[in-house]
Formats: structure tokens, sequence, C-alpha cells
């Protein structure tokens, strides 16, 4: 393992990568990382927690991990070393398929708008 350092531009470095690895624990919303990564079409393993396993379908487009479990994580990274590139590949390009469907900045935006709507008529439903 090698440290590059900081960056203002992932792309190529995510682009180099075979996959991209996050065994997170924290409750950190959904890790723009992972974000960044299906989109670009990476395959993924990364925690069964909060906000990581909303961008990881298991076995679909990446693995999930049980959290702070060194085990479970090793036993992913050997089933995604073990896959073909191509197989990794057909998981990035599903990766990058459920980003354009549940992430893309319009589908964001709304359901932003549409969860601060509802909190304003509960608001004035209850004076």
């Amino acid at each position: 393992m090698k440290y590059l350092g900081t960056t203002d531009d992932v792309r190529p470095h995510i682009a180099a990568a075979d996959c991209i690895v996050l065994p997170s624990y924290y409750r950190e919303g959904v890790p723009r990382s992972l974000l960044e990564a299906a989109a670009m079409g990476r395959a993924i393993v990364t925690s069964n927690a909060v906000g990581c396993r909303e961008v990881v379908e298991d076995g679909v487009n990446g693995f999930l991990c049980q959290p702070r479990d060194a085990a479970d994580l090793a036993a992913k990274l050997e089933k995604m070393i073990e896959l073909s590139p191509a197989a990794r590949a057909e998981m990035g390009r599903r990766g990058r398929e459920k980003m354009e469907r549940e992430f893309d900045e319009r589908i964001v935006i709304d359901r932003y708008l549409a969860t601060i709507g509802e909190i304003l008529n509960e608001s004035r439903n209850t004076r």
C-alpha cells in the first residue's frame, strides 16, 4: 500500500483502481468517496453500515462486510480478488447504473425539496 497524499482531483486515482474499499463504521451519511467510485464504474467493498449500504447492493455492484470485522473484510476482499477483471467491470457498470437511477443530482434535489415540503406542511397542520 502506498499513501498518495492529498489531491483536489480523485478521478485519476479512482480510474487506476480495480475496486474501491471503505471499511467505515461511522454513521457518516452516504460517503462521497463511494458515490464517486460507483459513478466512475468501480466495484466497491464497504461496510454494511448506514450510508455505505445505500451505495452497494451486496453481490451486485460490490460486497458488504460486517462493520469492525477484519476477518469478514478480508473474506470480501478475497472474493473481489477472485473475480475476473470482466466480472469486476460488470459490477462497476451496475454501480454506475445505480448512481444514475438513484443518486442523480436531480433526483437528490427533488427528494430534498419533497422532504422540506412535507416538514412545512406538517408544521402548518400542527398550528
